[in-house]
């Protein structure tokens, strides 16, 4: 079991943060705009239930495109593979994560779940009979996946979100042009930027990347969560497609399957060791936390974290 040292992970975390003026927070959201790009904190959780953080852990984080991989699990779980990837790719892609171009190719299928295009193809297929029934049951996995009751979603965030969300409104208008999505793209829209808005701290980030690093169980009871060959996929994608169109950089020089969020959240998990949570709003060009993937540059070096 690796013992990770909480003045060793606050020296790194200080390391980090000097990279903080090469970022830029996501202040096309006018609500994430008014992070301070110079925090950055971060979680460790561990099999045997220890914690070790650095930074100001308490801090909530909306989820952004993280949601992406735990909406992704909930849905495989409701429909099967064949029927997900009937309407989504398996495949990465060096488009940006919001690009328009590839749905012309014939057919319209997005790449895969983790850009927006096939986010919200994924969005659309959770369950229930309204918005706030789909909205509810992503809620509910996701508070089990914590291990935390009181999760919910920021609400400024969702309305910032959803008011200035003219990009994403155009991808859900092409898909349902091609018959991808077959709802309402307001109703739709009005669940994405509020599954987007889903906010927590980087401890229950931790905890959500622990149970992907032991399989879909939960660390406490050992509870199946989400089936094996779920967590697997979405393992897989967080490698291949996670950091956006930088996943094949980061896996080489970092290694551990992630996802990350315009917010500045990283949620990371080490199979089998550990599950990561990382707060850091200043991103780089790619919407990646510059600081965050500096710091887990640092501790999979140190630790020796890589799966490859």
């Amino acid at each position: 079991m690796l013992v990770y040292n909480q003045e060793e992970l606050a020296r790194f975390v200080e390391e980090a943060k000097q990279y903080a003026r090469y970022g830029k927070v996501a202040d096309y959201i006018p609500a994430l705009g008014k992070a301070d790009p110079n925090e950055l904190s971060i979680a460790i959780y561990t099999p045997d239930g220890r914690v070790v953080d650095a930074g100001d852990v308490t801090v909530k984080v909306t989820l952004q495109s993280i949601s992406k991989i735990i909406a992704l699990a909930l849905v495989l779980i409701d429909r099967g593979e064949d029927e997900v990837f009937h309407k989504v790719g398996m495949e990465p892609t060096d488009y940006p994560f919001h690009s328009i171009a590839k749905l012309e190719e014939k057919p319209a299928k997005p790449l895969n779940p983790m850009i927006n295009a096939g986010a919200l193809v994924v969005t659309s297929m959770i369950q229930g009979g309204s918005v706030s029934e789909r909205l509810e049951r992503l809620l509910a996995f996701v508070r089990r996946l914590a291990g935390n009751e009181r999760i919910s979603y920021s609400d400024e965030v969702a309305r910032s979100e959803f008011e200035t969300a003219f990009l994403n409104r155009s991808l859900c208008y092409f898909l349902k042009q091609h018959g991808m999505i077959d709802e309402d793209v307001e109703e739709l829209m009005d669940l994405y930027t509020k599954q987007c808005a889903i906010e927590m701290t980087c401890i229950d980030l931790a905890r959500i990347g622990l149970v992907l690093a032991l399989d879909g169980r939960d660390p406490c009871s050992g509870e199946p969560l989400m089936p094996l060959d779920v967590a697997r996929i979405c393992k897989t994608f967080m490698v291949t497609c996670g950091m956006y169109n930088s996943s094949g950089e980061f896996a080489i020089k970092v290694g551990i399957p992630a996802k990350s969020g315009v917010s500045g959240g990283i949620l990371a998990a080490v199979p089998g060791r550990c599950g990561i949570g990382i707060f850091g709003p200043a991103l780089d060009d790619k919407g990646n936390s510059l600081t965050g993937v500096k710091l887990l540059e640092r501790l999979s070096k140190t630790h020796s974290l890589s799966i490859f």
